[in-house]
């Protein structure tokens, strides 16, 4: 694994940590592919029945970082964010992992942590968290799931209120909507996420993995594929639009931006 990554078995659960703190633990192109190839170690191997992803240091995930990754994002799509393996920590554009995954959070959770809270099965919050989905600020819009799962998911008045004003919220909103299920101190997130994926552990793992099928199926099934082949043809117009030039540009220069809607 890249030490971007690192990956360690607590008996039958797969440990996932993003390190990168450096850059705030930003996903690039390596990254995704790590975590990507650890999402097959733990679907591949019998032995683990649970994975928890997470981020070391202070920060769970900055967001993409924008420099290594929309090059690629322009040039094959969304699902780039796949990474190279089969299954994508997205469960999106390649399959999804068939066993459980606990998410821990803390700190700055910008853009793609969201979409990974969505695409995780339970979500462990630290008191300190910072969800933002900031794309829409950008000129551009999520393409990880988010305007996909997060009506379904947290329902449309809530999805709508952090997807079209990018607004920053804090655990306990999270938690009122449904995007985290527990709430702890901060430094604590690791150790009870650790905690839950231990106890799905020591169920039974058919009628886990069964659970789990069966439950996605009924989510999700035919109306998401329909809306993720929807945001593979929308995307690259947006991606190529003079709006999302400027939202990069108001980015890097720390500005507002100033949409024109061309």
């Amino acid at each position: 694994m890249s030490e971007r990554v690192t990956v360690q078995r607590d008996g039958h659960v797969l440990l996932i940590g993003v390190n990168r703190p450096e850059k705030r633990n930003a996903w690039d192109l390596a990254t995704i592919s790590a975590v990507s190839a650890a999402y097959d170690q733990l679907a591949d191997d019998p032995e683990l029945r649970a994975g928890v992803l997470f981020g070391h240091g202070d920060h769970f995930c900055a967001g993409l970082d924008l420099a290594d990754v929309s090059p690629a994002v322009a040039e094959h799509g969304p699902g780039a964010l796949s990474g190279d393996g089969r299954h994508d920590p997205f469960g999106l554009w390649n399959e999804p992992v068939g066993k459980p995954v606990v998410l821990a959070v803390q700190g700055i959770a910008f853009t793609l942590s969201i979409e990974l809270a969505l695409a995780s099965d339970i979500v462990v919050s630290a008191e300190d968290v910072r969800f933002r989905q900031l794309e829409i600020g950008r000129g551009i819009l999520p393409f990880g799931g988010a305007t996909l799962r997060a009506p379904a998911q947290l329902g449309w008045g809530n999805a709508m209120r952090f997807l079209l004003t990018g607004e920053e919220f804090g655990a306990a909103e999270a938690h009122r909507i449904g995007l985290v299920q527990e709430v702890v101190p901060a430094g604590e997130q690791l150790e009870r996420a650790t905690e839950l994926a231990r106890v799905i552990a020591a169920q039974a793992p058919l009628g886990v993995q069964g659970t789990l099928a069966n439950a996605r199926l009924a989510q999700r099934a035919e109306s998401e594929r329909a809306a993720a082949d929807h945001l593979r043809e929308l995307l690259p117009g947006i991606l190529a639009s003079e709006d999302a030039r400027e939202g990069l540009q108001s980015f890097v220069e720390r500005r507002e931006a100033r949409f024109t809607g061309r």
